[in-house]
């Protein structure tokens, strides 16, 4: 079926709605295959409001009279309100919008494994050994293991660092998998890190964004609902597993194996996160950009399933999580404790979340590096990199008070240290903080500076007045 077949009706004057901070905009609301259009009238502002279909994340409609309002709650955790005029034109317009959100979908096995040297340490990611109940072994597996250590520092020994409890563990020989044996692994440690993924995960985005929708309610109901969501305890523990992988390296010269079940979640958290603590050409604008294609797009993190639906949808498919988004935030934090060290700033982080769940690039579809040559992604569609890396997009995402700094960073994971990410889990329902501008103001100065001096700038405090 053409996608036009789904376009009930064409057009209908409407009124949009976008939050508290943006005034209402009039016009003539438009159905396109991939778009949803509004274009105010002659005597408004001449801008072109669209907003990708693939975006919506739930629609609700109602009617009363001789109109109705539709609700788009979207991916990126806005909330939309048309009014529009006529009933008819209501109830199709949400049809064609519902038909045509689920008819642009795309539809995985993870790659083996893959390995950094940083000096003569070793970080590694897997999926499980298939060991099963009878206890298989896997001679190949052993060899690497034992090579790994032999290439390394005399007398090193290695960390296998299992995203699992060690019940959940065990309990996976019954479906073919399981852990490793220490003896046939001599040398290496086993360590169980386990880190929260698949439904759980879900359900504390879900109500970690229902409570940012609602900040008319007490302080303390609000900080409480904050803290039974437990988010930030999913991010505290995502940090936390990741400056243990670290520091075994850093530290105690060790080499590092994770895994968890299939290798393409919380594995991927814990060695993208490992790689930004030690490595500084990972904190780069280009090396961050690699970091997620090589950690995320090329080791096979599902995204077509895991991002298929945000944090609005009623349905709960169990193999929709926001991992990709915990590495976010935990990236966030970083950037917050560390505000010289990345190269990219919140823009960055953004846009990625954004584009995750919903984008015109073809950088995130598809669920693995097969399923993408299949779909020939490659050719018919053009990279995010690429849109990304335009001059005219590096002012909204790169750091402009960045240094480069060789050394590792360590953050702190306690308590007082963590902080909800407010760019974006209320991006839509507040005002801009004083920062932001305050953070325009500095791009302002860098700006001056390098055009007087011709090199890098230097902010002051007093000149932020933060």
């Amino acid at each position: 079926m053409e996608f036009s077949e789904l376009i009930r009706t064409g057009q209908a004057q409407a009124e949009l709605l976008r939050g508290p901070e943006a005034p209402p905009l009039r016009g003539t609301l438009c159905v396109t295959g991939h778009h949803l259009l509004l274009s105010p009238g002659p005597q408004a502002t001449p801008d072109l409001w669209l907003l990708l279909l693939r975006s919506v994340d739930s629609i609700e409609k109602r009617v009363a009279g001789d109109c109705g309002t539709i609700t788009l709650r979207c991916k990126d955790l806005r909330v939309l309100q048309l009014d529009i005029e006529g009933v008819e034109a209501t109830l199709n317009i949400a049809r064609s919008i519902e038909g045509l959100r689920l008819g642009d979908a795309w539809h995985f096995h993870p790659p083996e494994r893959y390995y950094k040297r940083v000096a003569r340490e070793v970080l590694l990611r897997s999926s499980q050994p298939l060991i099963g109940p009878q206890k298989r072994r896997c001679a190949e597996d052993e060899a690497l293991l034992r090579a790994v250590l032999a290439g390394s520092r005399p007398g090193a020994r290695g960390f296998i660092v299992d995203t699992r409890s060690a019940q959940t563990a065990k309990q996976a020989r019954m479906t073919g998998g399981g852990t490793e044996a220490k003896a046939a692994y001599p040398g290496w440690k086993r360590l169980h890190r386990p880190l929260e993924r698949g439904r759980p995960l879900q359900e504390s985005f879900v109500h970690l964004v229902e409570a940012c929708g609602d900040l008319e309610q007490s302080m303390d109901h609000w900080l409480s609902r904050l803290a039974g969501c437990r988010w930030l305890a999913h991010v505290k523990e995502a940090l936390s597993t990741a400056c243990l992988a670290a520091q075994g390296m850093e530290r105690e010269g060790a080499c590092i194996l994770v895994h968890g079940a299939e290798g393409t979640d919380s594995t991927l958290v814990v060695t993208s996160l490992a790689q930004l603590i030690l490595d500084p050409s990972s904190r780069t604008m280009a090396g961050f950009q690699e970091l997620v294609e090589r950690e995320w797009i090329q080791a096979g993190h599902p995204f077509q399933l895991r991002c298929a639906h945000s944090a609005f949808s009623h349905a709960r498919p169990k193999h929709e999580a926001p991992t990709f988004l915990l590495f976010l935030d935990c990236v966030w934090q970083l950037g917050r404790q560390f505000p010289l060290s990345l190269e990219f700033g919140e823009g960055m982080l953004l846009a990625l979340f954004d584009h995750a769940y919903a984008s015109p690039f073809g950088t995130f579809l598809c669920n693995s590096e097969q399923e993408r040559c299949l779909c020939e992604v490659r050719t018919r569609t053009h990279s995010l990199w690429s849109g990304l890396n335009q001059l005219k997009e590096q002012r909204k995402l790169r750091n402009p008070l960045y240094v480069p700094n060789p050394l590792a960073l360590w953050p702190s994971v306690e308590p007082q240290s963590l902080r909800l990410w407010q760019g974006l889990f209320l991006r839509w329902t507040r005002p801009p903080e004083p920062s932001e501008a305050a953070w325009e103001k500095v791009w302002q100065i860098v700006t001056d500076q390098e055009k007087t001096e011709g090199s890098q700038p230097t902010v002051s405090a007093s000149e932020l007045q933060l």
